[in-house]
């Protein structure tokens, strides 16, 4: 059963790898006679590649059932688990909206981000483990697929303000829009960086162990040393080294910081940058002013729509699972609806910044390149809470 869940997840990572060409194929394509325009053959390209969309989503929710009757449970109780169903949610939203306007082109950026997230969720663990206490309970269904599903729909509009960013900032001329929007797009890269540092020293097998002091002064090693798969950056608290002939850290963090984690956020910035530079030597150019041409028949007020609309659903289903569910089960197993934990903190944060994007859309008229704007930094505030605040803080969500 798991082998088959495993197959499923990989058909669909091709599938919506294919759709992506495919709805490349439909914006590329112009209609006799014409420059772009919506011509027969950009229409047949655009219903092979929802196709292929619709095919590789059936299969990732055939992964998604098969591996919740293996497990007996639903499959969101980790990293692996919880991304790979953030990113089945995303492509349903996109479906969805893509049925509503037929826009090609949001296929072409927001299926990648959905394989980026399936790429990044492929790095860690995924073995079946029993759940611990704390997560045996009706609530985790409940909490963590509402709140992956309102995070996804507010993805759709990251999507669609990325877009009209790319669209509208004129790539000729080097100031802060051009500055931050190529910044967007080394974060997007940061993360294919990470798969690659991580496959990368996974083929060699690389591995180190480290003694440490925890944060109640117990020292570990043995059976609780920790293990890198990169070399250690950072070493982890009062960290001895365990293994020999490999590189020491060059320095050390709190116990309260997750030293292993961190270190591998460094290598995926590291390899980010890399991977960066060498596109922008070959291409010559920025990655936005790369990818405008792919907008040159857009137009600007639809993808200002989508994103807020995307907004204006998304909201409420995140405050629904992020907020109410997850203070709920709080109190249930806590028996504290509140506790202030890092990943409380920031979902909070995040529900406080949509909040913010809605009251200024609609009372201050921040419509266009400031209603994208936040799209971006909204979804980058999700990012950190999905990658950082997992990665790096420990806290009572760290088993996620």
């Amino acid at each position: 059963m798991v082998e088959t869940s495993s197959r499923l997840l990989f058909a669909a990572f091709l599938l919506y790898l294919t759709g992506t060409l495919l709805f490349g194929g439909a914006i590329r394509t112009p209609k006799k006679g014409q420059a772009g325009g919506a011509g027969p053959q950009k229409t047949k390209w655009g219903n092979f590649a929802i196709f292929a969309t619709a095919a590789g989503f059936i299969c990732q929710a055939g992964y998604f059932i098969t591996r919740w009757i293996a497990s007996g449970h639903a499959p969101v109780s980790n990293l692996f688990e919880f991304t790979t169903f953030f990113g089945m949610m995303l492509v349903g939203a996109f479906m969805v909206i893509y049925f509503l306007y037929r826009s090609a082109v949001l296929g072409l950026f927001a299926l990648p981000v959905a394989l980026l997230l399936i790429a990044y969720a492929s790095m860690f663990p995924k073995d079946i483990n029993p759940l611990v206490p704390s997560l045996r309970s009706y609530w985790l269904q409940i909490h963590v697929t509402t709140a992956a599903a309102g995070e996804a729909i507010l993805a759709v509009s990251f999507a669609a303000g990325l877009i009209y960013l790319v669209k509208s900032t004129d790539q000729q001329k080097s100031n802060w829009q051009t500055f931050w929007l190529e910044f967007v797009m080394l974060c997007l890269i940061c993360i294919a960086g990470f798969i690659v540092a991580k496959s990368t020293f996974g083929l060699f097998h690389y591995k180190v162990d480290f003694s440490w002091i925890d944060r109640n002064g117990a020292k570990n090693t043995g059976g609780n040393a920790l293990v890198y798969h990169m070399p250690a950056v950072i070493g982890p608290h009062d960290g001895e080294i365990l293994t020999a002939g490999r590189m020491k850290p060059w320095f050390y963090v709190p116990a309260f910081i997750n030293a292993v984690k961190l270190n591998t956020v460094l290598w995926s910035v590291f390899s980010g940058m890399i991977l960066y530079a060498l596109v922008r030597l070959a291409a010559r150019k920025r990655i936005g002013a790369l990818l405008k041409p792919l907008t040159k028949n857009l137009n600007l007020d639809l993808m200002d729509e989508i994103g807020y609309r995307s907004v204006l659903i998304g909201f409420p289903v995140f405050t629904l699972g992020a907020l109410i569910f997850a203070m709920i089960w709080a109190q249930i197993a806590w028996s504290k609806f509140w506790s202030w934990d890092p990943k409380e903190v920031w979902a909070l944060v995040t529900w406080l910044f949509y909040a913010a994007f809605l009251h200024l859309r609609m009372s201050r008229g921040w419509q266009g390149e400031k209603s994208a704007w936040l799209a971006v930094i909204g979804f980058a505030i999700i990012l950190f809470n999905l990658i950082a605040v997992n990665l790096v803080i420990a806290g009572l969500h760290s088993y996620a």
